[in-house]
């Protein structure tokens, strides 16, 4: 469409995409932002609090000094600092790269620090300043906001965006909610020297990773001391002198824990509030707005992405659904999202990734074959001194594709992306399992978990790995 006018609602990275995308075919873009562009991927989600866990991983590292026959006294945490380097991503972004000069370069009507805005009707916002702005289409991506728990003293909770602002580090902390922020948390605090309570509503860690990762990576919170509280409901947070009391219940059994802070890592609903969706007549649910296929709302000029919509709250995901969209709403819906080969990764320690189905999902509906790489069976991980871990690969074994990856240990971020490219490419299993990858590394674990997985079918010369070997052989 000539001199289409397309509104977009948040700076973020699905919003920065669309923006791009729409320019690139020609449509004249006005990029609205609450705050500096960036959203919170680059202000004050995984890029700073990336930097912060790097620090933490830094901290870990000192308890293996001995073993490599390093001497001396380890570092101690000054969090001023360590929050003020986490901030330096973003930083460059904003004043090395240019950000949001770099945008308006482009021809995007970039509106930032403008605060929220709202629909007045379907085609038209407005801000708090009284300014309005109009689109013939319009791409929501406003991204989320963090979930409180609906309890007595939920006011005392810090979240997510709040570790930023903290002056000292507590003593003693909770963290309510075990799914990967709830661990990356934790973990990051476990790592500065924080004795922390983790509270999960269910029966494991991250409940929509593969079970094998869960099991591991409590065994490894329980192994640093990290007390591990699962299917406990957290009831109350009540003050007592300078700490908080936190009161749970675990079956019929009430219990509570001492603590100086509390961080709700409970959830990442849409950021809706303020955006006057009745106006637009735009409809939501479990709080977030459906799309369909090609990211429209049911108002068919309107569109939503990133983790707005619900559908997955990773950066990846929010920038193809942003360029989708873009492309959508400028040359019509002819662009599908898909979901099916998305890796991902939590910087815990130690690190876990995944990508496609878990094992209990594969095997639902189709006849698998899983093969395993341990971390111990390698010769990196042993060299590091960080030989937990293993490399999984769920293979349909009628037409050796694979299905899903899970890794957990040092890495696994890297090692995950590996897989996914494979599966991106479908890469049958035998062709995986005869890759030449450099020596000695991480990334190993793929090739001998793919040559497991061939053995058992019983497809390509692939003799028993070393690790297969008892001592006798």
């Amino acid at each position: 469409m000539r001199d289409m006018r397309l509104l977009v609602l948040g700076a973020g990275p699905a919003g920065i995409a669309a923006a791009l995308q729409a320019r690139e075919l020609g449509a004249e873009v006005t990029l609205l932002e609450a705050g500096q562009a960036g959203g919170t991927s680059l202000n004050r989600g995984p890029a700073p609090v990336r930097t912060l866990a790097r620090a933490a991983r830094l901290m870990r590292d000192t308890s293996s000094w001995g073993l490599f026959g390093l001497e001396g006294d380890p570092p101690t945490p000054n969090l001023r600092s360590v929050l003020a380097n986490g901030a330096r991503v973003a930083r460059y972004a904003h004043e090395k790269k240019n950000l949001a000069g770099r945008l308006r370069g482009h021809g995007i009507d970039l509106v930032d620090e403008l605060g929220e805005v709202g629909f007045i009707e379907p085609h038209t916002v407005r801000a708090r300043d009284g300014r309005t702005w109009h689109g013939d289409r319009v791409i929501v991506a406003v991204g989320g906001v963090p979930a409180r728990l609906s309890i007595p003293g939920a006011d005392m909770a810090l979240t997510y965006g709040d570790i930023r602002s903290l002056t000292e580090l507590p003593a003693r902390a909770a963290v309510v909610g075990g799914a990967d922020t709830g661990c990356q948390i934790t973990s990051i605090l476990a790592d500065f020297g924080v004795a922390v309570h983790l509270f999960e509503a269910g029966s494991s860690l991250i409940p929509s990773a593969d079970s094998s990762v869960s099991t591991d990576l409590r065994n490894a919170f329980d192994r640093r001391g990290i007390e591990v509280h699962t299917e406990s409901l957290v009831e109350e947070l009540r003050r007592e002198g300078p700490g908080i009391i936190v009161r749970y219940t675990t079956g019929e059994v009430e219990s509570r824990a001492d603590v100086d802070a509390v961080f709700f890592a409970v959830g990442w609903p849409a950021n809706l509030n303020e955006l006057g969706l009745e106006a637009a007549g735009v409809m939501t649910e479990r709080r977030a707005i459906p799309v369909d296929a090609y990211l429209r709302t049911n108002i068919e000029h309107i569109f939503a992405v990133g983790d707005v919509n619900g559908r997955s709250m990773l950066v990846q995901t929010a920038r193809m659904e942003g360029r989708l969209a873009a492309q959508n709403a400028v040359s019509g819906p002819t662009r599908q999202a898909a979901y099916d080969v998305v890796p991902s990764a939590s910087f815990t320690d130690p690190e876990y990734g995944g990508v496609g189905l878990t094992e209990r999902e594969a095997a639902a509906n189709n006849d698998i074959v899983v093969g395993v790489a341990r971390y111990d069976d390698l010769l990196r991980p042993v060299a590091d001194g960080r030989s937990e871990g293993f490399c999984k690969l769920i293979v349909d074994r009628p037409t050796h594709m694979v299905l899903g990856a899970h890794v957990i240990g040092d890495y696994s971020a890297e090692i995950v992306q590996m897989v996914a490219a494979c599966m991106a490419a479908q890469m049958p299993i035998e062709q995986m399992a005869e890759l030449q990858l450099a020596y000695p590394t991480f990334t190993e674990g793929v090739t001998m978990a793919a040559q497991k997985v061939c053995r058992t079918i019983g497809i390509g010369p692939f003799p028993e790995v070393w690790s297969h070997l008892g001592p006798d052989d």
